[in-house]
């Protein structure tokens, strides 16, 4: 493999030194982009985009060519482990992802195995393969999986929900279904992830995007106790290097010390938190990733740059922060304002790192 031209975004996360804060957004190749609509429609849907290795190369590198990004991030979906546990993922035209067989009983959850990462998952194998290869050492490579408690969101609900019953019904009525049902997506998750590093992925970032709606209890409980799991089974050196893991909960912020106490190297922050109460509470044992609302690229190139200053400065001197946004970037955003966003975090972030 050929040598990294640019290594800020892992060195960050190693919390070693650094010219200027590495900048990347969560869904950076995607739907804001007219050149991604296209490769989508070439391919005729999205999960066709995701299993053709050439495309869903070609989109992961399309923000690379129109922006100065620090990292690259594995085109792909959160529900490819329980589509290859053989629930039967589709998607509804402006409804999102779907399941034709949720997962409602103990029987239901005895019933589904450990996907192969090289067999129904090789298509995803194949895509990090490809864009490692076609990356030539640019900048790094990310991969990612959704963390056990999303995941088992999606399959137990059927779909996206606003509520929540399916899921906590299960938790609250039959727990020792849900925890086995959890348990199971952890140990694919594992296996799923360090596939992924075998195939060239340079780091890896634990979606936990319904962690959030729990108590705090259970948070630990259902969602928590699993992604310290996988942090335990994850291959954690390869190509020479350290592979770091990024944990990230939507709306987690109460919860970071005991994220950082999993043993990640980096915790991913929403919006909701202010990153110098962050950093104040978690020191130097994690670096931070974020976290900018994404509805603030919907401001003037002004105010987008007075936020990324805020974020800076609140941040402060030192190692170990990435910037990102606090969730994914939305849909309907102008390309140019991300460009005012990332350009505006390697001006304005030198100062930090003398």
């Amino acid at each position: 493999m050929s040598e990294l031209k640019n290594d800020r975004y892992l060195r960050a996360l190693a919390k070693e030194s650094v010219d200027q804060t590495p900048v990347w957004m969560m869904r950076q190749a995607g739907r804001y982009l007219p050149e991604y609509k296209a490769t989508r429609a070439e391919a005729g849907d999205f999960m066709s985009l995701c299993k053709n290795a050439e495309l869903a190369c070609e989109v992961t590198l399309q923000p690379l060519r129109r922006f100065p990004l620090d990292a690259a991030i594995l085109f792909s979906d959160i529900l490819t482990i329980p589509d290859a546990m053989g629930l039967g993922l589709y998607f509804s035209e402006g409804e999102g992802p779907k399941f034709e067989r949720p997962i409602t009983c103990k029987a239901d959850v005895d019933k589904i195995g450990h996907p192969d990462p090289e067999g129904e998952l090789q298509y995803v194998m194949n895509a990090v393969r490809t864009i490692r290869k076609n990356l030539d050492g640019a900048v790094p490579l990310i991969g990612f999986s959704g963390s056990p408690w999303t995941l088992a969101t999606y399959m137990v609900e059927g779909s996206g929900t606003k509520t929540f019953t399916k899921i906590k019904k299960m938790g609250f009525a039959e727990p020792q279904t849900l925890h086995l049902l959890l348990d199971k997506l952890a140990d694919s998750v594992i296996t799923y992830l360090n596939a992924q590093i075998a195939a060239g992925a340079q780091s890896v970032m634990v979606f936990d995007t319904w962690g959030g709606v729990l108590s705090p209890r259970d948070y630990k409980d259902f969602s928590l106790q699993y992604m310290h799991k996988i942090v335990d089974g994850l291959t954690r050196f390869a190509d020479g290097r350290k592979v770091p893991v990024t944990l990230f909960t939507k709306n987690g912020g109460q919860w970071i010390e005991q994220i950082a106490a999993t043993g990640c190297d980096a915790i991913g922050l929403d919006w909701t938190i202010d990153i110098a109460e962050a950093k104040a509470r978690v020191g130097d044992k994690v670096a931070l990733q974020g976290n900018m609302d994404p509805s603030m690229l919907y401001a003037s190139p002004e105010r987008i740059r007075e936020e990324v200053s805020t974020i800076l400065s609140g941040f402060g001197e030192g190692n170990g922060h990435v910037m990102n946004l606090g969730h994914g970037i939305h849909l309907d955003v102008e390309p140019e304002k991300a460009g005012v966003f990332i350009e505006a975090v390697g001006e304005l972030s030198k100062q930090y790192h003398k």
